[in-house]
């Protein structure tokens, strides 16, 4: 259960500050890592922009010794890269502070939150175990009634340590007000899957193992390490990408029909097909590629060896490439192949889920040009719907042609990362993930993990600037 902080204010549990008009706090636990400049500060700048958060009051804390002005600076220039200049805005800068503690140590938390009024939102921008040791310490001296907790992936190294931290956060506060941030479940292209599946329908009945040949949900960039060795090479491709992201897709693309969009119905729809998510015939070998970049030219820019970058520990052989290919073992899905794949320094952006039908039964005598099978694409980066069909081209109307129609979806209001600030903020934790769901995720890639360890799936090269490994898994390449 909760226990209120010594001398700690109290806060209205489950009601919007911006309804109530209560001024709310944001405490950022690793306020100077690359994570809250990057991503953290430019989401926060346009939900206060929105006019959404009245009043914020921004609290930084980290181990290096900052003072306010230079958090200051970085919060106006990481606001200013989204265009959140204004009265309001420039008032939250004005007034945000920067404490420096290690927020590992109970004396130094109970000082940071005898500063924080009003509502509390704590953002973990800190690596997996120090967050576990904060929400540790945390837990033996207590947070104001109706504080909200939210997390950065990945959640805990493996299933027992996110079990372990999930068990560690029931004891602070209750699991609706635990916000687990996979910052893909706030992309509107994402989230317009529900609306795509569940609103049309002439989509909805064809998606299932009677009409789906297979899947590929790939998140492919042409970015290399840039700088970020620090956690990428202690996390690699898998951790950092397909346990968290792209299973996310996978649930929403494969979820039944929720009675609701509420964050009970929803996230039990997810936690369910995700129990059902498993490795294709069980086989972490035949079923898991890895494979990292070696020296190459991307758009004119040089890349070194991944091994040979800045502060890689190359005995680790972490992976800038991997692949899985799982089954979801369901009425709906079963005998489907869902390929997954991520990787750093190739030849072009693919950020897309392809959902890729089966061949008609019979194409009649006397039709000729049949040589691709109907596509539906589902862009996250443009964010765009794509279909790929056959029909009767130009000329012999006996011959077909492939076309293809497609329609940009509209941007969000929000970065994903307002989006998922709003849900803390307001209480909602639809777009947040379940502390089960966080456990199945890793479920599914533990024995992938197991077998890279012991050396049974060779880690293969790929040149920087090409199109990864030649070689493909089960299900077909379908750039």
């Amino acid at each position: 259960m909760t226990t209120p902080a010594p001398n700690a204010p109290a806060a209205a549990p489950g009601h919007p500050a911006a309804a109530t008009g209560v001024r709310q706090t944001l405490l950022v636990l690793g306020a100077s890592g690359d994570l809250t400049g990057r991503l953290l500060l430019p989401g926060l700048g346009r939900l206060v922009a929105s006019g959404a958060l009245p009043g914020l009051r921004l609290i930084g804390s980290g181990m290096d010794g900052w003072d306010d002005e230079r958090w200051r600076r970085r919060v106006a220039d990481s606001f200013a890269t989204v265009g959140a200049d204004g009265p309001v805005e420039s008032e939250v800068v004005r007034e945000t502070r920067y404490v420096p503690a290690d927020v590992t140590r109970e004396d130094d938390l109970r000082r940071l939150l005898r500063d924080c009024a009003g509502p509390l939102v704590i953002f973990f921008a800190l690596p997996p175990m120090v967050t576990a040791r904060s929400a540790a310490a945390l837990a033996r001296i207590g947070v104001p009634p109706g504080t909200r907790l939210m997390l950065e992936k990945p959640f805990g190294v493996d299933r027992i340590s996110a079990r372990s931290l999930n068990n560690l956060l029931d004891t602070l506060v209750p699991e609706d007000q635990v916000h687990r941030i996979d910052h893909f479940l706030g992309k509107s292209t994402v989230l317009n899957l529900l609306g795509l599946r569940f609103a049309n329908r002439i989509f909805e009945p064809v998606l299932n193992a009677a009409h789906v040949a297979c899947v590929d949900i790939v998140f492919d960039e042409t970015l290399g390490l840039e700088g970020r060795a620090g956690y990428y090479d202690g996390a690699g491709a898998l951790v950092d990408m397909v346990q968290s992201h792209l299973l996310q897709v996978l649930a929403l693309l494969t979820m039944d029909p929720p009675p609701s969009l509420d964050a009970k119905e929803l996230r039990g729809r997810a936690a369910q097909v995700l129990r059902a998510t498993r490795l294709w015939r069980d086989d972490p070998v035949a079923a898991s590629r890895r494979a990292r970049y070696t020296a190459g030219e991307i758009d004119g820019r040089r890349l070194p060896d991944y091994a040979d970058e800045p502060g890689v520990d190359p005995t680790r052989g972490t992976e800038t490439l991997a692949e899985l290919v799982l089954t979801v073992d369901t009425w709906r899905w079963a005998g489907v192949p869902f390929r997954l794949r991520s990787g750093k320094a190739t030849a072009g952006v693919r950020k897309e889920a392809v959902v890729t039908f089966k061949q008609p039964a019979r194409v009649p005598a006397g039709l000729t040009g049949y040589e691709h099978p109907d596509r539906l694409r589902i862009g996250f980066g443009p964010d765009r719907l794509g279909l790929e069909l056959n029909i009767n081209g130009p000329g012999d109307p006996f011959e077909l042609d492939q076309v293809h129609l497609t329609a940009d979806f509209g941007p969000g209001d929000l970065p994903a990362y307002g989006e998922v600030l709003r849900g803390a903020f307001e209480g909602d934790p639809l777009l947040s993930v379940r502390g089960d769901v966080a456990e199945e995720c890793w479920r599914v890639v533990e024995p992938v993990l197991a077998a890279w360890r012991a050396g049974t799936v060779p880690l293969q090269e790929y040149r920087a600037g090409s199109a990864g490994p030649v070689d493909t898994l089960l299900t077909p390449v379908t750039g």
